[in-house]
């Protein structure tokens, strides 16, 4: 079953169990995944991978508002907003530890010969291919910053 599948089912489990958060949450996401499907080019189809990316933004689009709303004093909104981005993540891989996540770059760092700040951007060009859904592009960045630094 693909990601698309799996959501419209997820749609009508949620409507029946009335979980009110899941079923907003999920409609929106199969909107933008509709959206994605009718774009110019994309001849209505959506790979999985696709949706992963979709998701991944979604989730971080979520994190950001969220940050937002609790820099502004709105907790009620920041909650809502968690609540949210916490059904998105079930959808994706599981996320690296901060360990795993240091034990892979210093493998990419010696694949790519990297020495020192200036090569910044070969680093992150392999691993961020590499770790695609496995971790946050931030915790990559800021990873690699700190190694090469």
């Amino acid at each position: 079953m693909d990601m698309f599948d799996r959501i419209s089912n997820d749609i009508k489990e949620a409507m029946k169990a009335q979980d009110k958060v899941k079923l907003a949450t999920l409609r929106n996401v199969k909107k933008v995944f509709l959206e994605a499907k009718t774009a110019p080019g994309a001849n209505d189809t959506l790979t999985d991978d696709a949706a992963l990316k979709i998701m991944q933004k979604l989730v971080k689009q979520g994190k950001d508002s969220a940050a937002i709303y609790a820099a502004q004093g709105r907790p009620d909104l920041e909650g809502d907003e968690l609540a949210q981005v916490a059904v998105l993540e079930t959808y994706l891989p599981k996320q690296m530890s901060a360990e795993e996540l240091g034990e892979a770059l210093k493998a990419i760092i010696a694949e790519v010969g990297a020495e020192g700040p200036k090569d910044m951007g070969k680093v992150m060009g392999v691993a961020t291919k590499k770790l695609a859904g496995l971790a946050e592009g931030r915790a990559i960045s800021a990873k690699v910053k700190e190694l090469l630094g």
